[in-house]
């Protein structure tokens, strides 16, 4: 491959923010084994995170919640090391319940965010999603006095600039996003080579004017590192099907001298109702090798043999 060339940059939605085409995710940094499958050393994490600060990609996202803060300390020490943000630098993070008692009231959110703030040395935040919030009812997080409304009074403020809805169902996701409380939806797992199930809340972002971020286009490894390296999808065993998809993906690919990870990424950021797409890594050599991956000559008539390669619908997650 040739020297890794400057991303292009997307409009964020209505948010006013330019953000570039790959966002490095902080999840793996946290070293969260149970479900990544592997440790990640911390001073590796920070040397990743380094890396991320010195190259051509100004956007970072990770969450409250990742491995109990130890993702935003990492990345708020590597800050601390440059004396913060480079300019223009988009650092989003996500507040999370509790997961001791599952509380995940306004006094929890407002909790969250002071204690991302403090682990990363900030006093405001560009983008501060709520995270996860499968884990309450919609009518509890848009209750009076409830998450979300403390999450728009935290972006008026001053201490986030943009809000923004980060979890897994597509179908709560939409409903969040029809609030129009949100600028910014981010979706995992679900508009990848091989699950398509995501597509309805692509569509209905984009008409509402809600920025999309697509998180794990690998799938949690498997359509990085194909079935026997990974035969986890989403952090789960993966279907027979699944598996079998997938392995006739990386046949399609091979033929075509295309890696994998480089298809993956690419089926992500062609698309043009995604602004942003999170990778995560865990060594500092990764942040220019994913680069070089994103930057990959793909031939347009492998894009057909792919699509028809998407598992099946009611393989898909939800």
């Amino acid at each position: 491959m040739s020297a890794v060339e400057p991303l292009p940059t997307r409009q964020l939605g209505r948010t006013g923010l330019r953000v570039p085409e790959i966002c490095f995710g902080g999840a793996v940094l946290a070293s969260m084994p149970s479900i990544f499958g592997y440790d990640v050393p911390e001073e590796r994490a920070l040397e990743t995170v380094r890396a991320v600060l010195r190259g051509p990609v100004g956007f970072l996202d990770t969450a409250a919640g990742y491995g109990g803060g130890r993702s935003e300390r990492i990345i708020g020490a590597a800050l601390a090391e440059i004396g913060g943000p480079p300019p223009g630098f988009v650092l989003a993070t996500k507040v999370d319940r509790d997961e001791e008692t599952g509380d995940y009231s306004a006094a929890q959110v407002r909790r969250s965010l002071e204690g991302s703030l403090e682990r990363l040395g900030l006093d405001r935040l560009p983008l501060l999603y709520l995270h996860d919030p499968e884990h309450i009812s919609f009518e509890a997080g848009m209750a009076a006095g409830g998450p979300v409304e403390e999450l728009t009074r935290i972006r008026e403020e001053g201490l986030a600039e943009h809000i923004g809805v980060a979890g897994g169902p597509v179908g709560l996701l939409e409903r969040y996003v029809a609030t129009g409380a949100f600028e910014v939806v981010l979706t995992h797992n679900r508009w990848t080579l091989i699950d398509r199930s995501a597509g309805p809340l692509l569509d209905a972002a984009r008409e509402a004017g809600v920025g999309v971020i697509n998180a794990a286009p690998f799938g949690g490894g498997i359509l990085a590192k194909g079935p026997e390296g990974q035969p986890r999808y989403a952090y789960a065993a993966a279907d027979p099907v699944v598996l079998e998809r997938v392995g006739e993906i990386v046949a399609a690919c091979d033929r075509h001298g295309v890696p994998l990870p480089a298809a993956a990424i690419r089926f992500s950021t062609r698309d043009p109702r995604i602004a942003s797409t999170v990778i995560g890594v865990t060594r500092p050599e990764r942040v220019t090798e994913t680069l070089e991956l994103h930057q990959w000559s793909i031939p347009d008539e492998l894009w057909p043999t792919l699509d028809g390669l998407a598992a099946p619908a009611d393989h898909w997650q939800n």
